[in-house]
């Protein structure tokens, strides 16, 4: 298979960041700081909604699920969406939608109508996600100049989720409301930038038609898997209604993909999935965030549960981790630019693989910085290292108009990836839950929990050592490409100053 590279060294060094690319980028990041923000953000503040309103324990997790739901189940068709019908118009107005539904979550005063807004926030998230991204990589060429833009714009994900943490912990103490009501501000001003920064991007023209039968079929294929996947632990993954949801699942996926094979205009082009770089992107990106999704769940319950500590004492210990990704946002290009995404991946699973196996040493009286401290290290610096990287490989080689294609499907397998194995670890941990409810035993219980993180980014590790090793047993061919070529497997990279060049496996 062949790749084109999109662009070329001597142009990537010398285009200068103007103020308004700057301002164009800063506008997609508050985007994204508010999607992660607002996931980190209402979780520590559950107790407080539920003896507010009045809400079951049941309940308060459709809050969550809520938001899950709208996000994972429209993300495809909010990608394509972007293509389509303009990125900047789509990005913003889901982002207006975005700041009323916070708006609504602040003064609402029942359980529906909060769950309702919380699923209106994830699906106008569904659609900021993926057109934000694929401005980006319309916007920036592929080479340093979009790796360091990418890497500043994945760090804000990473910096507003444990900002989330702390931020919660410290308004949850006046009210639970201002938790919902934060974002509107941020999202309502971040608008007003960019209805003067965006660039405007034309409606793709030649797109043979709309693929209205996938659009359906692939959006109800997510939402009903993510369902599924959050109601199994409750309703019993060997229930007759889980493995029932699990059939249709299959069903309705089985009828999509033969769709997309026939559509002329599809939701998703599944030629992209020949390409073992994008592959390995997709898989790793459900590995690494399902993985980090599980020990963060283990890791504040048991913290708060066991150890006794307030929701901002949690959030704090957490804190070193997100530094440390805030810190590093401008060099992860660099690296990328010197040593490929491929190798920085896989060194982070193994950093983070490391984090989770030293984890497992805790007790009931933990000493933070000899025993938790180094995890929280590794951990940060392990997705410092891979969530940029994985942004990177999925959407170089893609050519423009699929853009948001692809930015849709990364972030659906983030989500789904996130969505599965929570259930898993939590079906695990509620399996071996104790009759004899001691701390100790409950401790015990975790650790079953810990080790499925572990393994989980360990499998993310071996999928990434993959490529490598195809990497390494490949003797490339360089040869001279048109700029209108249309391959997008993209296996090893090579640069010049004057050339566009093409590296055949």
């Amino acid at each position: 298979m062949t790749s084109p590279l999109t662009t070329s060294a001597a142009p990537s060094a010398t285009v200068r960041w103007t103020p308004r690319l700057w301002g164009t980028l800063l506008v997609l990041c508050a985007a994204m700081f508010l999607d992660a923000l607002d996931v980190s953000m209402v979780g520590v503040a559950l107790p407080s909604i539920g003896a507010d309103l009045g809400l079951s324990t049941s309940t308060l997790q459709w809050i969550v699920s809520g938001y899950i739901l709208g996000y994972g189940g429209l993300l495809l068709l909010g990608g394509r969406t972007a293509d389509l019908l303009g990125r900047r118009q789509v990005f913003l107005i889901a982002l207006g939608v975005f700041a009323l539904a916070s708006l609504l979550g602040g003064l609402v005063d029942s359980g529906p109508l909060l769950i309702a807004s919380r699923f209106i926030k994830g699906l106008s998230a569904a659609f900021t996600a993926p057109a934000g991204l694929s401005i980006i990589t319309t916007t920036f060429p592929e080479g340093p100049l979009r790796n360091r833009a990418l890497s500043i714009y994945t760090t804000c994900a990473a910096t507003g989720f444990s900002m989330g943490l702390v931020l919660s912990g410290l308004l949850t103490e006046a009210s639970w409301r201002l938790t919902m009501l934060l974002p509107a501000p941020i999202a309502l001003v971040a608008l007003a930038a960019g209805l003067k920064l965006l660039p405007r991007s034309p409606r793709e023209k030649d797109h043979n038609g709309y693929d209205i039968p996938g659009a359906v079929l692939g959006t109800a294929s997510m939402l009903l898997l993510v369902f599924t996947v959050v109601q199994a632990p409750e309703a019993g993954w060997t229930s007759a209604r889980t493995l029932l949801s699990f059939l249709a699942v299959a069903v309705l996926l089985t009828v999509f993909v033969r769709v997309e094979r026939r559509s002329a205009g599809p939701l998703i082009r599944l030629g992209v999935l020949r390409s073992g770089s994008q592959i390995r992107a997709q898989l790793g990106a459900m590995a690494f965030f399902g993985s980090y999704v599980g020990f963060q769940f283990l890791v504040t319950l048991y913290m708060q549960s066991l150890l006794g500590w307030s929701a901002l004492h949690t959030a704090l210990a957490f804190l070193p981790a997100g530094a440390l990704v805030a810190l590093s946002s401008t060099k992860v290009g660099s690296f990328v630019d010197r040593y490929g995404t491929p190798r920085l991946i896989a060194t982070g699973f193994a950093l983070m693989v490391v984090g989770y196996a030293l984890f497992l040493r805790v007790d009931l009286d933990p000493g933070y910085a000899a025993v938790i401290l180094p995890s929280m290290l590794l951990i940060g610096a392990a997705c410092a290292l891979v969530f940029p990287s994985l942004n990177i490989q999925a959407t170089n080689g893609v050519e423009d108009h699929e853009q948001g294609m692809v930015s849709g499907l990364l972030n659906t397998s983030v989500q789904v990836g996130g969505a599965i194995f929570l259930a898993i670890v939590t079906a695990v941990v509620t399996a071996g839950a104790p009759e004899n409810a001691t701390p100790q035993a409950v401790l015990d219980s975790y650790r079953p929990g810990l080790i499925v993180v572990t393994v989980v980014a360990a499998a993310g590790l071996l999928i990434t050592l993959s490529g490598l090793r195809t990497t390494r047993g490949a003797r490339p061919s360089v040869v001279i490409a048109k700029s209108t070529a249309k391959e997008t497997e993209t296996r090893t990279e090579t640069e010049t100053e004057t050339e566009r060049v093409v590296v055949r496996d």
